[in-house]
């Protein structure tokens, strides 16, 4: 589990090593500190899923994420 303070995002989990090319990502772009795990939760469904979060201590570097990062594929 993330710090208090991180603030993050949950992804669902497409493919078997997206967290390894996630956290390598991240550690070749971004400077501060950072959690990825994967973790269960509930969703919209009432249904459990398997998710991947990615928690950032500095909420600008969340941004930069979500916006520079290929691994994120959106519909």
């Amino acid at each position: 589990m993330p710090a208090p303070h991180f603030e993050g995002m949950h992804i669902p989990m497409n493919s078997y090593n997206l967290e390894d090319s996630i956290a390598r990502w991240i550690n070749n772009h971004l400077k501060s500190r950072f959690y990825v795990g994967k973790q269960t939760i509930l969703n919209s469904d009432n249904q459990y899923t398997q998710t991947l979060h990615v928690a950032f201590e500095d909420p600008k570097e969340l941004s930069y994420f979500t916006l520079a990062c290929p691994h994120l594929k959106y519909k």
